[in-house]
């Protein structure tokens, strides 16, 4: 028996490197995955890989920094697979720019998806995972997030960013009593895990 048999999973960005490797993985060890991501044809190329390897699993559209796409991935996300229980939030950009010359649009993109992408999968799967008996939310930061690193600064501070939120995160469910394990940080990723 797998580690996650019988889970279901979103992971976003995963139609090419970390991503497609969280969602490889999570197939394997026994949970359904929906991969949500922009490039389509990759997306569904995982997908199908997943499939012929014996496992489950849907590709879905997404920006993740639109939140009109959420409440529609985690309801077509339960009407497939009947819950949800992981979220790997993995989606982000790279914009490799010194800060004085990067683009105010180019700020705010790399923000988008890096940051409100991250603070609108926690505020839409934590209550399907409730509803659910509780779940794990892995949040994909960077050794940039740790520490600085010229030309990355814009990056820098999404991934810094992401890892507190994930601690705040993590510490609002515990006060409500979602919180039954330890929260874990690690460089590459920071885990809330609740229920």
């Amino acid at each position: 028996m797998g580690q996650v048999e019988g889970k279901v999973a979103i992971v976003t960005g995963g139609a090419s490197g970390i991503g497609a490797a969280c969602a490889a993985t999570l197939a394997r060890e026994g949970a359904k995955v929906v991969v949500t991501d922009l490039d389509d044809t990759r997306g569904r190329a995982v997908v199908d890989d997943i499939g012929k390897a014996g496992g489950a699993a849907a590709y879905l559209h997404q920006d993740v920094s639109l939140e009109e796409s959420w409440p529609d991935v985690i309801e077509d996300t339960k009407r497939r697979f009947g819950r949800l229980d992981v979220m790997v939030a993995n989606a982000g950009i790279g914009i490799s720019c010194k800060a004085v010359e990067m683009s105010l649009a180019d700020w705010r993109r790399q923000t988008a998806v890096n940051l409100d992408g991250v603070f609108l999968s926690v505020k839409y799967a934590v209550p399907a995972m409730r509803a659910a008996g509780g779940g794990s939310i892995i949040i994909m930061s960077s050794v940039a997030g740790l520490r600085g690193s010229g030309g990355l600064a814009g990056y820098c501070a999404t991934k810094g960013g992401v890892r507190l939120f994930a601690k705040a995160v993590a510490m609002e469910c515990a006060a409500e009593g979602d919180v039954s394990g330890s929260i874990r940080s690690t460089p590459a990723s920071s885990i809330p895990r609740f229920g």
